[in-house]
């Protein structure tokens, strides 16, 4: 026997005490590494399913708030929590709050938009909602909530837009001092707003 003969013997009884060692392990892990693998598919599989549902649930739920507005709102809230854990959801209670604003319904209107900032982490999102509930306090009359509502707000996008909301809120709130402030950082921002010069004109008089 050939020294090589004598080293491949001596490999094939190494793999067979191993085999025997260890084989029962490796035949789980492949196993338990297949139903892993089938498994995440599966679970890949059942959320693009349930992503394609909501979306054709959403644009028929935003269709029906388009030609119903606030008698839509028993089917858009039934979307929203049958559907809590996808982006779908807080559109829609976006949509439900615009329709609730124009009804005044405004306590309505703010617990949706407080939801919808629960619910989400979009950054394209989240300040536009910001913005939005910060005008319905402001309706309200709880001015102070509105303003430290928009000032939390650290998108650049937004600091024009919200200090010129933030200058609206101070004039309500009678501080017309604060106002022109507000005002003038908003243009200093890079506000284009052209009604923006007229409240600072107004301010001025």
């Amino acid at each position: 026997m050939s020294i090589y003969d004598a080293d491949e013997e001596q490999q094939v009884e190494a793999i067979k005490d191993w085999w025997q060692a260890n084989g029962k392990a490796v035949i789980i892990g492949v196993v338990v590494g297949i139903g892993g693998i089938l498994g995440w598919r599966y679970y890949q599989d059942t959320q693009t399913t349930a992503q394609e549902t909501a979306s054709h649930g959403y644009t028929a739920i935003v269709s029906n708030i388009e030609a119903k507005g606030i008698d839509a709102a028993a089917s858009a809230q039934e979307f929203i929590d049958n559907n809590d854990k996808t982006a779908y959801a807080v559109l829609t209670a976006l949509q439900l709050a615009k329709v609730q604003i124009d009804a005044d319904k405004l306590d309505d209107a703010l617990t949706q938009l407080k939801w919808a900032q629960a619910n989400t982490k979009d950054e394209t999102l989240t300040p536009i909602i910001a913005y939005r509930t910060a005008r319905v306090l402001a309706a309200q009359g709880d001015y102070d909530n509105a303003i430290k509502t928009v000032s939390d707000v650290k998108s650049e996008a937004w600091k024009a837009r919200n200090q010129e909301l933030m200058g609206d809120i101070y004039l309500l709130k009678g501080d017309k001092d604060a106002a022109m402030k507000a005002y003038t950082q908003a243009q200093q921002d890079g506000s284009t707003n052209q009604a923006l010069q007229i409240k600072l004109d107004d301010l001025a008089k």
